[in-house]
């Protein structure tokens, strides 16, 4: 029994252009091309299709997909490490659920959370390197830069220590913007300069003007002005036009 490009798309719930596209890398080969050109499949292929949707889940590239199955056959064994990756990828997301019902809590409250309990659940190397992959892969992508350095450890207590300082830094400039605030109020202006005072502490910057081409950087690149848009509306312009108050304020 063949299936067309039309019913895998259906079943699998992808586009065709995804199963084209799928098929122009070599990723999923259709069993039979018709002289008029239609791509037929069959059981096999779409047993395989499965298995590169499992991986894309989560979020394999495309390439090492293609190496993982085409290197491995026995499809029980491909099914349970598939299986046990979405376990642990469940388990995070589950204590990633816990600790921001908890800030929302907290939040309504008007009260604040404990260090500790902030990021609760980033507790190794690997959580670490999962909760940066995205960004990770789309800035060696873009930039051929790397947020992950493989040869040197991954130190959890000190990225902790940092992502409260981001966290807390990113609030604030939050709620100054949802109030309406001027870029250049001398609290705002405050709160930008103790931010780059700890990023010059922890060797992250070198000058106040490394600061604001940072935040130029998050204002014009799609990936990092989306990170920050769907924390608030207008946050990546308002980072950059207070930042370089800040820097005018103190030349």
């Amino acid at each position: 029994m063949y299936f067309t490009v039309k019913e895998m798309a259906e079943m699998s719930h992808i586009t065709v252009k995804t199963l084209h596209h799928y098929h122009k890398i070599g990723l999923l080969l259709p069993s039979k091309v018709t002289d008029a050109g239609y791509r037929l499949y069959r059981m096999r292929e779409l047993e395989r299709l499965q298995q590169i949707l499992f991986y894309r889940e989560l979020d394999f590239p495309l390439l090492e997909i293609k190496q993982l199955l085409d290197h491995e056959s026995n499809r029980q064994k491909v099914l349970e490490e598939q299986k046990q990756l979405l376990l642990t990828r469940r388990n995070r997301l589950d204590q990633l659920l816990e600790t921001i019902t908890k800030s929302i809590d907290y939040v309504k409250r008007g009260e604040m959370m404990e260090k500790k309990d902030l990021f609760k659940g980033f507790t190794t190397e690997e959580e670490w390197k999962e909760a940066l992959g995205e960004q990770n892969q789309y800035l060696q992508e873009e930039y051929r830069y790397s947020l992950l350095d493989d040869q040197q450890e991954i130190k959890v207590d000190e990225l902790n220590e940092k992502a409260v300082e981001a966290a807390r830094f990113t609030n604030k400039m939050i709620e100054a913007l949802q109030k309406g605030t001027k870029f250049n109020d001398k609290q705002l202006l405050q709160t930008i300069g103790e931010h780059i005072t700890y990023l010059k502490a922890q060797n992250l910057l070198s000058s106040d003007a490394q600061f604001v081409e940072q935040t130029k950087f998050f204002l014009e690149d799609d990936f990092h002005r989306t990170m920050l848009e769907s924390q608030q509306t207008g946050l990546s312009y308002f980072l950059y036009v207070s930042s370089k108050a800040y820097v005018q304020q103190n030349a």
